[in-house]
């Protein structure tokens, strides 16, 4: 099992997002984490990357559930998490870490 270590919080604050029928998304952070661990106060589906927005082909992640999710290499351009619902509305909420 790999340890997860927060990334700083001045860098990589945690983040939230209020989703429903349409996709909402954190606001972004640089490039630099492996991953981040989400989480939702009701089932939703996410996805993680550059620009991203979830559909309902996205990653379904059960409610009050935290769940690691790698974020993809991609351009060096900003991140985010994207989150929809599955059938109630909630709060999805992001943090940024690294493997230890």
């Amino acid at each position: 099992m790999e340890l997860l270590t927060a990334c700083s919080d001045v860098n990589f604050p945690a983040k939230t997002a209020s989703y429903s029928g349409t996709a909402a998304a954190t606001g972004s952070w640089p490039a630099g984490p492996q991953g981040v661990l989400v989480w939702g106060s009701s089932d939703m589906y996410v996805t993680v990357g550059e620009g991203v927005t979830a559909t309902t082909s996205s990653t379904p992640i059960p409610a009050n559930t935290p769940v690691p999710l790698t974020v993809p290499g991609g351009t060096g351009a900003p991140w985010r998490v994207s989150a929809i619902q599955v059938s109630a509305t909630g709060t999805l909420y992001a943090k940024p870490m690294n493997i230890r």
